[in-house]
């Protein structure tokens, strides 16, 4: 065979490439398709739970038995107990003073956020308080709380001040309770603001210098700035867990003494487990989910209207 006649042969028996996917399908398409594994995901997880809660919110239900349609009854007594105003105070009570968090937090990140020996290892220790579980937490601050053997009551022994009970005041337990929370949730939007300042923009910052701008007017006009991402996401994070404050609560009091520490969070728990009423648990639920929507809409909004 000749060498014409062998390459002709060799190039009819090669295989037909397929198309590629993209060239049949519109351009337009494409994304949808790649994004389709993760919007199944997200309505499957996701949108059928919160539109779930809202359908059972306006039933009667122990989570055994049939369920009985009762309209707006169960917000009707939700907004006729006590409890459930207790719990939202104590909600706008941790959302308040959870908002310390990222001023806190931008000022550590900014004091770490230096060349020097050591540096690394002092971020760790600050880096520590995200990782550890809310319930280790919980169990930690409980011990230093300790009216007997506490750290808290040797420290205000120590300086003269009257020891106290903490965690069975009435009047004391949710601030320290707070507490608790703050110290990993400064920790995390710490983390935030470094990630911001590594990726500032050296030559506005060089440009600033050079116009001798230093100090407070650097961090307002200059720094400041370029971490608007990263405040954005520090405070609705901080708002979100300051709203769905559950694991400390559970874990330190339980709610108590006497219902003053709980939460719309703990009581959805409380009255969907233990007293059987899950539409009832549900409307604490969407009451919850409403708040969040409003307050993060509201705030996202007006970023918005700011970068424009």
């Amino acid at each position: 065979m000749s060498e014409q006649s062998s390459v002709a042969y060799e190039t009819k028996s090669l295989p037909v490439t397929p198309k590629k996917l993209g060239s049949r399908m519109p351009k337009h398409l494409v994304p949808w398709v790649f994004m389709a594994p993760a919007l199944l995901l997200f309505a499957l997880y996701v949108l059928y739970p919160i539109v779930s809660s809202f359908i059972l919110s306006f039933y009667s239900w122990d989570g055994l038995g049939d369920k009985t349609w009762i309209g707006f009854d169960n917000y009707i007594q939700l907004f006729d107990s006590e409890t459930f105003w207790t719990a939202l105070t104590n909600n706008v009570i941790w959302m308040v003073l959870f908002m310390l968090a990222p001023p806190i937090g931008l000022g550590i990140a900014l004091f770490l956020n230096q060349k020097v020996r050591g540096i690394r290892l002092v971020k760790a220790l600050f880096f520590f308080p995200f990782v550890i579980s809310q319930v280790v937490i919980g169990l930690v601050f409980s011990w230093f709380y300790d009216p007997n053997l506490g750290l808290l009551n040797s420290i205000l022994d120590l300086f003269g001040f009257n020891t106290i009970a903490l965690l069975s005041s009435e009047e004391y337990v949710t601030y320290g309770i707070i507490a608790a929370g703050l110290w990993p949730q400064i920790a995390y939007c710490m983390i935030l603001y470094l990630t911001g300042l590594n990726n500032l923009s050296p030559d506005q910052i060089e440009a600033a210098r050079l116009d001798r701008a230093k100090g407070f007017k650097m961090l307002r006009h200059i720094i400041l700035p370029q971490l608007a991402p990263a405040t954005f996401i520090a405070v609705v994070v901080t708002v979100i867990g300051a709203l769905r404050s559950f694991d400390l609560v559970a874990t330190m009091t339980a709610g108590g003494p006497w219902g003053s520490s709980t939460v719309l969070a703990y009581m959805m728990y409380e009255e969907s487990i233990f007293n059987y009423r899950m539409g009832y648990g549900a409307a604490v639920a969407v009451v919850l989910f409403l708040i969040m929507a409003v307050y993060i809409a509201y705030f996202l909004v007006r970023m918005l209207r700011s970068e424009k």
